[in-house]
């Protein structure tokens, strides 16, 4: 069984198109993370749960799950 449940995620997010965007997004922030870990560089921000996993994707879930990850709205 998936943890979390896509069922939450989803009422997180509004929609599963929000969700993969908002998902993967962040995937690419921790990865950049890692990659950037020993170079010193500290241009993203880390992990903001603990988690398990070591697959950036899982982590970001985890994180929209906690309420560490929200959609900004959009300005007009």
């Amino acid at each position: 069984m998936i943890e979390p449940s896509i069922d939450v995620l989803v009422e997180k997010t509004g929609s599963r198109f929000a969700l993969v965007v908002l998902a993967a997004r962040r995937a690419r922030q921790i990865n950049a993370y890692y990659n950037e870990l020993g170079a010193g560089i500290g241009g993203y921000v880390p992990p903001q749960v603990h988690s398990l996993s070591r697959k950036p994707l899982s982590i970001s879930l985890e994180e929209i799950a906690a309420d560490k990850v929200v959609i900004a709205p959009m300005e007009e």
